[in-house]
């Protein structure tokens, strides 16, 4: 048994021949590459695509890590799992999953991709990396879509595989000073928003990319089986501590704000991209894929939005009222330690109720609140800030704590 801390522990266990199998326990809770730069920080896991990734760490509060990340700089090390799909029908087949045409994304570049059941409902989204002509990397949110890319493979010469890699995210106004001092040769040349690039960090060749969970400037780092894990994480801390960079679990508060849905609680596959709002995400005029036909029937309105609750948090599920008729659901909830409110994305019964649309909402504390509807993102609407095209670094506001 291999103690990690107190209360961590993992088990390793000898296999008793070449057939052996990992147990379930490890197969389903493993742990990140760089696990041990969060340790000594007492965190509290979840699982997520079987791996661990951390929801709580004693060194910063969920307010803390909010200003830090909208501030300064944060490290996550993230549950993300990275499928590979390579080979000749690499493209084909992917163009067949996702909604959005998969051949506008060069080598070198990033895209958010959607893929839909037959009725057009959306069973996973995530980012997809293209390494070369017939080599892609698709970051999947949780969920398993090998299964579902190899079913509807058939025929075709491709190999999804997963390449046992992890993912890192340095995020916030710092981030950009913190790669520029993590890489031993010259910063990336060319490296936009959804770029993707290969660099040295203390001798070790990773990619990273213009990405993050966020919405706030911020690159994510790649971690290969044969990546020296250990020396690259120490060279990130090294890099981010002139800028107070530690390992922090982040709360939903920004990702809610940047209207950034979470799989299986902002959507899952009775939901239609239209209906989560992301309808700029479908390509209905590519080459045939699962669930356009059902897509070009739908309705094609938005039923997501945010909501701004003062006073409060909202509470999961079914609280939306109007008029004392139940109108919706709270699908995922914070408080704002920026707007000094509770915020949360919420999927409406009626498309027709809007942003502006005063609503009464259940909070934690059973308390009934007036709130209201909103855009997503509820601010900097045209995303300037992932893009580097906005420095806005908020000032702490008095008081705020949540009510």
């Amino acid at each position: 048994m291999a103690q990690l801390h107190d209360n961590v522990r993992f088990a390793v266990l000898p296999l008793a021949s070449e057939d052996a199998r990992p147990t379930e326990f490890a197969r389903t809770m493993v742990p990140h590459p760089l696990v041990h730069q969060e340790l000594p920080y007492d965190p509290e896991y979840t699982i997520y695509n079987r791996r661990l990734t951390a929801m709580r760490m004693s060194n910063a509060s969920a307010d803390d890590a909010y200003w830090r990340l909208r501030r300064q700089v944060i490290l996550r090390h993230t549950g993300e799992l990275p499928i590979e799909v390579r080979g000749p029908d690499a493209e084909r087949l992917l163009n067949l999953v996702f909604t959005r045409d998969v051949s506008k994304t060069r080598v070198g570049r990033c895209s958010y991709q959607i893929a839909c059941t037959d009725e057009g409902g959306m069973m996973m989204d995530g980012v997809l990396v293209r390494l070369a002509e017939d080599r892609f990397w698709y970051g999947q949110a949780d969920g398993d879509l090998t299964q579902w890319l190899k079913a509807h493979a058939r025929g075709m010469d491709v190999e999804i595989r997963d390449p046992d890699v992890w993912i890192s995210q340095v995020q916030g106004p710092d981030s950009l000073r913190v790669l520029e001092a993590a890489v031993d040769d010259a910063y990336p040349e060319r490296f936009r928003y959804f770029d993707a690039a290969h660099v040295a960090i203390a001798g070790q060749r990773v990619l990273i990319t213009r990405t993050g969970f966020t919405n706030e400037l911020g690159w994510e780092l790649y971690l290969e089986p044969d990546t020296d894990a250990h020396a690259v994480g120490e060279r990130l801390l090294e890099a981010g501590r002139p800028y107070g960079m530690t390992p922090v679990a982040i709360g939903g508060a920004r990702r809610i704000e940047g209207g950034l849905l979470n799989a299986g609680s902002d959507f899952d596959e009775t939901i239609t991209p239209y209906a989560a709002g992301l309808g700029a995400m479908v390509n209905l005029d590519k080459d045939a894929f699962i669930g356009r036909e059902a897509l070009r029937e739908s309705d094609r309105r938005s039923r997501t939005w945010g909501l701004r609750v003062p006073g409060g948090v909202a509470r999961i599920g079914r609280c939306l009222s109007k008029n004392g008729a139940s109108v919706g659901r709270v699908c995922s909830t914070a408080w704002s330690p920026f707007q000094q409110c509770g915020v949360a994305i919420v999927r409406l019964d009626d498309p027709e109720l809007g942003p502006g649309t005063a609503l009464d909402v259940v909070c934690h504390d059973d308390q009934t609140r007036q709130a209201e509807t909103c855009p997503l993102p509820m601010y900097d609407r045209d995303r300037q800030i992932p893009r580097g095209k906005l420095v806005d670094i908020p000032e702490i506001p008095a008081g705020d704590e949540a009510g």
